[in-house]
Parts: structure tokens; sequence; C-alpha cells
């Protein structure tokens, strides 16, 4: 009977979806990994010493030993997939949504570059310093280039329900309709809903203004898996589930086929300040307070000076051309400069292209008892606000008039990435919590503008911001920035 079971659930796992998709994905992060470096090692062998047939010496004079550099590009080829590997960056827990693997693999990357410093120098080998300097960097950056072009494909795909964990929802009804709706906000996230646990005696139904089916009550998880055939258990809350049940709810999964996920009462926490530490059999969950001073703050700093000065020298002769066409093309002056509310509170004055007739300021106040108002509670868009002007209207859709924004970056009243920066009457309406915002610079774009601009709502543009605030990180910025380019480009939701 047991060897018949073993036999059983060994075939099961052999065809278990959630094994089977995240097995094939991280071997085609291999292959491509593997025919990167490939191409970045050799590649540079090639470009710095030619076809020719180049050694480097080993030990203190030229005759104690003589290695080829095809050697020494195949010894770091397979120790650059040995860390990758070590790493975890191809780990079904870190692909395909958040920074984690990103971060993974240049973390791999520089602890590899260092170890071939170590070692050159131990073994006194007389490595070419260019060979090195370049293949890394190199190397560093067509691999992220390649995961960011895998983790696009694989968003399509899980769009369409594949390469997916299908989820069963354990908790109570608020509690699993909350999950389910920050879950189903993030399709590629990698985790699908296909149905709950509540505590209810009704079986078939779906939860309220859902579409998710009810399995049963708290007392049939395992049988509401088999039936649904999900492969992860999320618990929701844990107030009707004791520590026993949830200890012997993971004692009744199967290993490797099925999979357990608790989600605490936590939100809008970034992963760097959560640290799990276990503690007398408990697994506690520290969280870093956010800190707003420092060596954070000053490189944040530096990031802002250095890439707004390089973006203001490059873009210099694009910036002439759109003042010259902004001066021609409607009467009024060049640049919109207009008061807004900043870090901890203070004015200044934001810098614009004038997309807007000379007295727009004069006709907001009857726009905004118009019927044609759009945007959120506190905010003012209007998709077709008569008082853009024509050429107005491209620059926005392109976020062209945000450009002298970068005179504001560089004189240290904005940031590159920061909140919104806020008008004094919308301030006026704020909730005691939404200050938090004034904790750092407001920035030429954030969260809100890769998120979707102007068709958020106001909470959740309040919540875009906050996050921002709470968990901001120079890495993150940098990702912020990528997705503005992106979004500027499709320029969604820009008005």
């Amino acid at each position: 009977m047991l060897s018949e079971q073993a036999n059983t659930r060994t075939a099961t796992q052999a065809v278990n979806p959630s094994t089977a998709w995240s097995q094939i994905y991280a071997r085609r992060l291999f292959i491509t990994d593997f025919l990167v470096l490939v191409w970045v090692v050799f590649g540079v062998q090639i470009a710095w010493f030619g076809f020719t047939s180049a050694a480097l010496d080993v030990g203190d004079s030229s005759g104690d030993l003589a290695i080829s550099y095809t050697a020494i590009s195949v010894i770091i080829l397979a120790a650059w997939l040995v860390v990758l590997s070590v790493y975890g960056t191809r780990g079904r827990r870190v692909v395909g949504t958040g920074s984690q693997e990103y971060r993974l693999i240049a973390d791999a990357t520089l602890r590899l570059f260092g170890l071939v410093a170590i070692v050159a120098f131990l073994f006194q080998v007389d490595l070419a310093r260019g060979y090195i300097l370049i293949a890394f960097p190199v190397g560093l950056m067509v691999l992220l280039l390649t995961r960011w072009m895998w983790r696009q494909w694989l968003a399509v795909q899980r769009m369409k329900g594949e390469f997916t964990a299908k989820v069963l929802l354990v908790g109570s009804a608020a509690s699993v309709i909350h999950i389910a709706r920050e879950l189903n906000r993030r399709s590629d996230s990698g985790y699908s809903v296909i149905g709950a646990c509540v505590p209810t005696s009704l079986v078939g139904d779906t939860l309220p203004d859902t579409e998710i089916p009810i399995f049963g009550n708290l007392d049939r998880v395992i049988k509401a898996l088999e039936v649904s055939g999900a492969d992860t258990v999320i618990i929701t809350s844990a107030d009707e589930l004791p520590p026993d049940r949830v200890r012997e709810l993971s004692w009744s999964l199967e290993p490797g086929r099925q999979h357990l996920v608790v989600a605490p009462s936590l939100v809008d926490i970034g992963g760097p300040r959560i640290h799990t530490r276990p503690v007398a059999g408990l697994p506690l969950i520290h969280v870093e307070t956010p800190r707003y001073e420092g060596s954070k703050r000053f490189a944040k700093r530096a990031f802002d000076i250095t890439a707004s000065g390089l973006i203001i020298l490059v873009a210099s002769p694009v910036l002439l051309v759109i003042a010259a066409i902004v001066r021609l093309s409607t009467p009024g002056p060049i640049l919109f400069r207009q008061e807004r509310i900043g870090y901890n509170g203070g004015r200044f004055n934001m810098l614009k292209f004038r997309s807007m007739v000379v007295d727009a300021e004069t006709r907001l106040l009857s726009l905004q008892n118009a019927e044609r108002l759009e945007g959120n509670r506190v905010m003012f868009k209007m998709k077709d606000d008569p008082r853009v002007t024509p050429i107005g209207r491209f620059l926005r859709r392109y976020s062209l008039d945000e450009l002298p924004q970068l005179f504001n970056v560089f004189g240290g009243s904005m940031s590159l990435v920061g909140p919104r920066p806020p008008l004094e009457r919308e301030v006026e309406q704020y909730e005691q919590h939404v200050h938090r915002r004034f904790l750092v610079k407001p920035g030429i774009t954030g969260l809100w503008q890769v998120s979707g601009r102007s068709n958020l709502s106001w909470e959740d543009t309040v919540r875009l911001d906050l996050y921002y605030v709470e968990n901001w990180s120079l890495t993150g910025d940098v990702l912020i920035l990528w997705r503005t380019a992106k979004a500027v480009l499709a320029s969604d939701g820009a008005y």
C-alpha cells in the first residue's frame, strides 16, 4: 500500500505543471546565459588579443608556467555559470517579478570578479587588465538585458494563464478577497487564483464581488487542492487557523509538488526591509523602519546631480528647439512656473515648457465645475482640456514639457525619482498620513508615472507614492527611470 502511494506521488510530481514550467524556464535561462557568456568572454578575448594564440605567465618568473588565454576564458565561463546557479538566479522564487533576480546576477558577477582578482594576485597570474575590465561589465549588462527580455516574454505568457502557480486562498472572506485583488492587479507576478476556502458552509458559490469559486470551509483544504488542481496554498489570515492546524496543513502537502505561502498583515513593504528570523521555533518577521538620512541620501543627491547634468548637456539642442517652437507657436512665455510643495513641506517653483494658453489658471475655476472633469477627487485632470495648445498637446503626450524640471533637479528642489509634486490646494485636502510623501524630494517621475499616470485614482496615487517613500533605493530609482522611458514612448495616460 505504501509502495503504491509512493509511486502515485512520484508520478504526480513528474507531471506537476508548477514544477514543469519552472524547470523548463530555468533550462531556457541557462542556455541563454551560456550563449551570452560565450559571446562576451570569447568576443572580448578576440577583440583584445586578436586570433593569435595569446598566453600568460604564472609564477615568479616567466618560465614557470604558461597558460593559454583560451583556457582562462573557458575557466571564467564555467565559473560564471556556476556562480549564477549557486546564487539562485534562475530559481522560481525570483524570476519573473521584482528586482531580486537582477540584484542576484549583479552580486554573483561582482563576487566572481573579486574572486578572479584574488586568485590572480595569490598565484601571480599576470592577467591583462583590459581583458578583465571589459569582459565583466559587458557580460553583466548583456546578462541583465537578456533576463529582461525573457521577463517580457514570461509576462506575456502569464497574461495568458501559463507559467503560473495555481493558487488556493485560505482564510477569512475579507482577507481572501483583498489578497486576490492584489494578486490580480499584477498578472505578471506568477500567481493565478483559482479558488478559495473560507469559513462557510457554501460550496460551489463564489466570493462576493468576485468570480473566485468557494471549494469548501477551512476543514476541506486538502480535498479542495485535489479537486481544484491547485499547487500552492496561500494562508491569507491566521485568525481562523491556529498554529497547530497550519503545521498539520504543511505536513499534508506533497513535497516538491505543493507549496505553502503565508501572507502576513503587511502591505506596501519592500523586500529589502523584511528579514525573517527564526526564534524559539517562531518565524519572526523583522521590518526595518525607513531611513532618510546618511549615505543613502548622499548617494541619491550625487546621482541626481550627475544624471541631470549629463541629460541637460546631451539634450540641450532638443531643449533649444522646443523652446523656439513654444515661443513662436503661441503668444506667451516659453517656461511655465508654478509653485509646488516639496521636501519637508517647503515651497519651490517647478519649471515646465508652457503647454497651455497664458490665462490657463484663470480658466481653471470654470473648468473645475464642468462635467468633463476626469482623474480623481484631489488632482484635476482632463483628457480634452481646452486650455492646452496644439503644440502643448504633443509635448504632454511624450512628457517633453517636463524637461525643464531637470534644472529643478540640478538645483536641488527636486529629484529625478520621487513622489509627484503637489499644488497647495491639493495639500489642503490631504489626510494626515498622506503628508509622509514630503519626507523625500518630489520627482520628475515616480511609481505613479510608470503605473498609469493620469489614469490612476487618488487612492492608487497615494498608495504608490507612499510605497516609494517607505521603500526607496538607488537601484529602485534606476528601474523606475527605465520603466519611465517605456511609459513615455507608450504615452498611455498622458494628457
